[in-house]
């Protein structure tokens, strides 16, 4: 139980983090047991490379807080960053990358669909 609670905090921390940095439509995708690396995924959109390295940069200083090695990938391009904290990744992207590769359609619910809720 306190583990996810940590997990729930992390979560919380990076959603505010990214909400602080004016980041859009961002969604968590509980990817537990269907996913042997992570247990959720946070996604957002970011207007621009400029902000999406601002983006990633409070990320990365969320997870330093919680004693957490955060890993940043896709800088070269900077239209996906990628943050691995560990049981949680940060996916952050551009607006037409995001459309592009429609991680929430393929996440979402083990069949691939699109959906927000499971009830």
């Amino acid at each position: 139980m306190s583990e996810m609670k940590t997990l729930e905090q992390l979560s919380a921390s990076v959603i505010e983090a990214i909400e602080d940095k004016k980041g859009l439509d961002i969604i968590t995708i509980n990817v537990q047991g269907r996913c042997n690396f992570a247990d959720q995924f946070i996604l957002a959109t970011g207007r621009t490379d400029r902000q999406l390295k601002a983006l990633a940069n409070a990320v990365r200083e969320v997870g330093h807080e919680h004693e957490l090695t955060a890993r940043v990938d896709g800088m070269e391009a900077l239209e996906w960053l990628v943050v691995d904290l560990g049981d949680i990744i940060v996916h952050l992207f551009l607006p037409e990358v995001r459309e592009s590769f429609q991680l929430e359609r393929l996440w979402s619910t083990p069949e691939g669909e699109a959906t927000e809720d499971n009830t």
